[in-house]
This record gives C-alpha cells, structure tokens and sequence, in this order.
C-alpha cells in the first residue's frame, strides 16, 4: 500500500512546455491526498521557489535535492549546508576554468557572472535570470545548502574531481546543482520516512531527470515520466505517458492509488 509520494518539479510536475502543472495531476494527487496518502516534492528548487504548486496539497518538500527538508509550514526536518572550504574551492575552480557559480537560496538564484548557458537555463524553467552578485557576501549568511554549477559533463568530471565531498546532479546537459556527498532526494525521502513513520516499500516516487535516479531505484513504486531521460527511464519500475500526457494520473490509477 502506497503512504507517501515524492515527487519531483520539472518535468514532472511541471511542463517544459507550457510551465504548469497539468490539470490532470493536479485533480488525480488532491484525489491521492483525501484517501490518507501524503504528498513530498523532491526537487532541485529552494522551498521558497514553489508557487507554481501552491494548489497541490503536498505536506512537505525535499528541497535542493535533499538538503533542505521542511514541512509545508516551514518547520525543519534535516538541513546540510555547503562547507565553505569546498565553497571557496568552488569560486576558485571557477576562475580557473572559466564557468559561472551559482547558490541557489530561498530568496533565489544568484551568480557569478551571467553567462549564454545562465540565461538559457533560466528560459528553460521560465524563471528570471539570476543575478550577478558577490557571492561569499551571500554565503556569509550561512543558509547554502546547494549551489550551481553551469558546464558540461566533460568539464564536471574535471571539476568535479577537485571537489570530493560534493557530488554534482544533474537534469540538463548545460548546468548541475551541486550538494554535499552522500545528500541527494533519496536521503531526503528517508528524512520523512523516518520523521512520519512509513516504510521505503510503501512510497512511490516520480521523475524525469538524472538527480532522480536515486530516488526512482530507492522507492517502493519508481515512475519515470514517457518524457524522462535515459537513465531514469532505466531506472524506474515503471514508465508512464509524459507530464503533458496525463502521465501522473495515469501512473496513480496503474498502481491503485486513486
């Protein structure tokens, strides 16, 4: 029996194409919610940076893939901040190799330097492009939990390398949200499970992308989106229709949810 369900933003909840969530997911997870099942976003974004769902009675968010959890109302489950030697690591590596970093906080995103790849992720969501800042001024605040790294796969391994207690995620060819090893949406589903009380047998997770592989192999029900990458589409057991097609209502009546 299915307790809870993760799921994740873009390109899941959230057509890329037009930048809603579907009516049909939005009815099926109310539909999914009045029987007893409780709703998780696990996402890449800051908690702050969901008010395209605010419809969607979800109760908590796995937010920044993991390192922020919160219940809807603010309170904190787990939290797991960027060290800020591999933060002064990060600013460093991006001198060196010439791409744009990014911390992604709950009052938004912000950058190093606006770069074609920074302004093209932004138009990818439909959200603003960030804005070009100090960032160890914002660091100082000590609320980091992800930042943002815009380059390559090529160039991430390179990067990457320098970096061992971080891991890099990615849902795009062109950028990586970037957390603390051993952090990712799959702790973040733990992190509830363990606070409410269900088993990982009795959770379903939804995604599309590379950061939701773990958590697609982790959950009881693993649905990847027909729009998904490869990895995930391997990874799921279980492909349903694209967000745009109805796929998450259809994924909930396949498994008996609603």
């Amino acid at each position: 029996m299915i307790k809870a369900i993760f799921l994740d933003v873009d390109g899941t909840l959230i057509s890329f194409k037009t930048h809603r969530v579907p009516a049909s997911a939005l009815d099926a997870l109310r539909e999914a919610h009045a029987r007893g099942v409780q709703l998780f976003i696990a996402t890449g974004r800051a908690a702050a940076d969901l008010a395209d769902l605010e419809a969607i009675p979800y109760d908590g968010v796995a937010a920044l893939n993991g390192a922020d959890c919160l219940m809807r109302d603010g309170r904190v489950v787990a939290r797991h901040p960027i060290p800020r030697a591999d933060f002064e690591k990060s600013l460093a590596l991006s001198a060196e190799l010439d791409f744009p970093v990014g911390l992604e906080l709950n009052d938004g995103v912000f950058v190093n330097r606006v770069t074609p790849e920074v302004v093209r992720l932004a138009e990818m969501v439909a959200h603003p492009v960030p804005e070009q800042v100090d960032l160890r001024a914002l660091f100082d605040r000590g609320d980091c939990c992800q930042m943002c790294f815009y380059f390559d796969p090529e160039l991430e391994t390179r990067v990457m390398a320098e970096l061992p207690s971080l891991v890099a995620s990615r849902w795009c060819p062109i950028f990586a949200d970037v957390n603390v090893r051993g952090v990712d949406k799959t702790t973040g589903m733990a992190e509830f499970a363990a606070h409410f009380g269900f088993a990982n047998g009795e959770t379903m997770a939804f995604g599309d992308g590379g950061n939701d592989v773990a958590m697609l192999r982790a959950a009881g029900a693993g649905v990847a989106m027909g729009n998904a990458c490869d990895e995930a589409l391997a990874a799921a057991d279980y492909v349903t229709a694209s967000v745009d097609d109805d796929g998450i209502r259809r994924a909930l009546e396949h498994f008996g949810v609603i």
